[in-house]
């Protein structure tokens, strides 16, 4: 039986399906804050996704990034009262299956979203970085140079579509081409914690991170030198972020995920010292 907040008409009638009951429906994922399936009747299939908290933005971003712009993301087919119905792009995960050519496919699709041209504030300006410590309420040295490089980041580098959680599990293939899932923390800066986020999981299972950033700078044609900078500050970010989302949410909604509070500071303290 399919849960209670799927859209019953849309997914019949995008699945051609005759009736709720000739629905097969597959959980994907349930956390606290969200829950995602694949319901697919014959060769047809959709993703749907319930989410609250942050993850119910994702529509949002939807419409004010992914849509206009043509980013590399599944088709948005319904969205409303926190649930998506989305177009289904893939069964394999980069993280299901990692690859070093997965991972430089990665850096190629950050590049395609954070050069995307795009007008509209930051989401993350200077400011940002003592009100987020401010709410982790657990930072114990200088976040000085974060807000400098932050800031002169705003003066040396333009905006970009960051989408907030480029790891493994949020990329998918269908054996041809890849793209980018699960974009509800979308926001617009100059750093690149996208391209941070993918390589810090390449070198963790072993990857070299050299073949990465040379794809994402021939792709993007930006200077390697502004990359570095962008690299650095925005691991700071990801990090702040992170931080927040643990211990705001992801204490409630992520079994185990409090075990990720020492090691993200201690990231963040080591990010900070090499932009001193």
């Amino acid at each position: 039986m399919l849960p209670g907040w799927i859209p019953r008409d849309v997914v019949l009638e995008v699945l051609a399906a005759p009736a709720p009951e000739a629905v097969h429906s597959e959980l994907l994922r349930q956390w606290g804050s969200s829950e995602v399936r694949r319901l697919s009747y014959g060769l047809r299939s959709v993703i749907v996704k319930h989410g609250t908290d942050t993850q119910a933005g994702e529509e949002t971003a939807y419409q004010r990034y992914v849509v206009p712009l043509g980013l590399p993301a599944p088709e948005l087919l319904y969205g409303g009262d926190g649930v998506i119905v989305l177009a289904d792009v893939g069964r394999v995960t980069l993280e299901q299956e990692p690859t070093a050519d997965g991972f430089v496919a990665g850096a190629e699709l950050a590049a395609r979203i954070h050069g995307a041209t795009v007008a509209g504030a930051s989401g993350f300006p200077p400011v940002r970085v003592k009100e987020l410590a401010g709410r982790i309420g657990r930072i114990d040295f200088d976040l000085d140079p974060l807000v400098e490089a932050l800031d002169r980041l705003h003066r040396d580098a333009p905006l970009g579509v960051v989408h907030g959680d480029f790891v493994p599990k949020n990329l998918v293939t269908d054996g041809t081409r890849w793209t980018a899932v699960d974009w509800p923390l979308a926001h617009l800066a100059p750093h690149l914690s996208d391209l941070y986020t993918l390589i810090r999981d390449a070198v963790a299972l072993g990857y070299d991170r050299g073949p990465i950033v040379a794809r994402y700078v021939e792709v993007s044609g930006a200077d390697p030198f502004l990359v570095d900078r962008q690299l650095l500050t925005g691991g700071a970010c990801f990090c702040l972020l992170a931080l927040t989302f643990v211990i705001e949410e992801g204490v409630r909604t992520i079994p185990g995920s409090e075990d990720w509070i020492d090691p993200l500071l201690a990231e963040l303290a080591d990010l900070v010292g090499q932009l001193s």
